[in-house]
């Protein structure tokens, strides 16, 4: 792999930064393949990018309809955390937040994770139970989450309103100190780039408009808007329309797509140290390296394809910041955007082979894909590539919807969805 480097910065800097090479290759897709990703996000990307470091696949095509990353992974508030209640989850996303501490050394890219801790707020007794108690069931688990009194969450986060004649009051506050944010742009170019050099093909504008079995019924391959591409592997990683894919190959899915959205202030110097989330008025925050507020809201009431939200939504999650931070009530608004997610009964993932012989999908991540990134594409990989789950994705199949062994993880979101 192309390394970068202090030296490699101080030698192009000599010659105009004219010997960068492209950080990825887009190739002329090829007849056929080993294995087919549909999707160039970054849970797409790495696992193409695992297929090939750890288990020695390299006839790989990632197949992007747009753009890499255009998707949900550039349109999400890139929050990091694992503290999730039950056994399952807390092995999934706990793979992922270990990681996210050396995926930029892993990549040799600067992914800018910031491991700068997570603060769920409680305002009710409700509120109060419910986070103590995923607090004792993350420590059996041996994930990292802590129980703070409002003025220790005051401490930790200084613009916090703690006073208790608000309309939604601080009670206390769970805080998981190894939570943070990455940059979601660069976790999609690390991987494109790392799979890259590992002799992956990544074709983008590249639609799949069909998916093609054969007389047995295993998959053979997919129709895509640049020719017919054939692989006896196809693993389907398209976020909001992963069951629009899925029923072209006459798989139907326990999902429902609906807009999400998020928006982001003016920016500013640094004032605001963490992430803060808080369930009851569906509202979270954090700060960009740029220094603008990102701040994102639950999902809209109605399902949709459109990216498009309801105005009542921003609304109401402002009115929410402001009176947890009344220090921003100034701040004016720089620009919103809303992306697609994916939805299961459970709100938990599906992390799986198929009833289709060589079809794999990965999805129903709702609202909290970007922060299982590294730890989703890791057992994906080994789910392809073995045609058998890893340990760690066994759980998330799609037979818990019939079986009922569900991991219900609504309550985890801590946004409504």
């Amino acid at each position: 792999m192309r390394k970068y480097s202090i030296f490699a910065v101080a030698r192009e800097a000599m010659r105009g930064h004219k010997g960068w090479p492209k950080q990825w290759t887009s190739p002329e897709p090829k007849k056929q393949y080993d294995v087919v990703i549909i999707g160039g996000g970054g849970h797409g990307l790495g696992t193409a990018y695992y297929l090939a470091s750890k288990h020695g696949v390299r006839n790989i095509a990632v197949l992007e309809k747009g753009w890499l990353g255009g998707g949900n992974t550039g349109r999400n508030t890139t929050i990091i955390r694992s503290n999730y209640l039950y056994d399952e989850s807390a092995g999934l996303y706990n793979h992922a937040i270990k990681l996210w501490g050396d995926l930029s050394q892993e990549l040799n890219y600067n992914v800018m994770y910031s491991a700068r801790g997570v603060m769920m707020l409680a305002h009710n007794v409700h509120d109060v139970q419910g986070a103590q108690r995923h607090i004792h069931a993350n420590r059996l688990n041996g994930v990292q989450n802590e129980w703070l009194t409002p003025e220790q969450a005051k401490a930790y986060c200084p613009p916090l309103n703690i006073s208790q004649t608000a309309r939604y009051p601080v009670m206390g506050a769970a805080l998981q100190r190894v939570g943070g944010v990455a940059r979601h742009d660069a976790v999609a170019w690390g991987y494109a780039r790392g799979a890259s050099d590992l002799g992956v093909d990544i074709i983008q504008n590249c639609e799949v408009m069909g998916i093609k079995r054969g007389s047995n019924g295993a998959v053979e391959g997919v129709e895509t808007t640049r020719g017919f591409i054939g692989s006896k592997k196809v693993g389907v990683v398209a976020a909001g329309h992963s069951s629009v894919l899925m029923q072209m190959a006459g798989v139907r899915m326990p999902l429902e797509s609906y807009p999400l959205q998020a928006l982001v202030s003016e920016p500013v110097k640094p004032v605001f140290p963490c992430v803060v989330m808080s369930n009851t008025v569906h509202a979270y925050i954090s700060q960009s390296d740029k220094g603008e507020l990102v701040i994102g809201a639950g999902t809209d009431q109605y399902t949709s394809y459109s990216p498009t939200g309801g105005l009542h939504i921003i609304s109401h999650t402002l009115d929410a910041i402001c009176e947890m931070f009344p220090i921003f009530t100034r701040m004016k608004m720089l620009r919103s955007w809303g992306g697609i997610v994916d939805v299961t009964p459970d709100r938990s993932p599906i992390l799986a082979k198929t009833p289709v012989p060589g079809l794999y999908v990965n999805c129903g991540w709702g609202t909290g894909g970007f922060k299982a990134t590294p730890g989703s594409a890791d057992v994906f990989a080994h789910t392809i590539a073995n045609d058998a789950p890893h340990s760690i994705n066994a759980p998330f199949t799609l037979e818990r919807f019939r079986t009922g062994r569900l991991i219900d993880e609504a309550a985890a979101a801590a946004v409504a969805h």
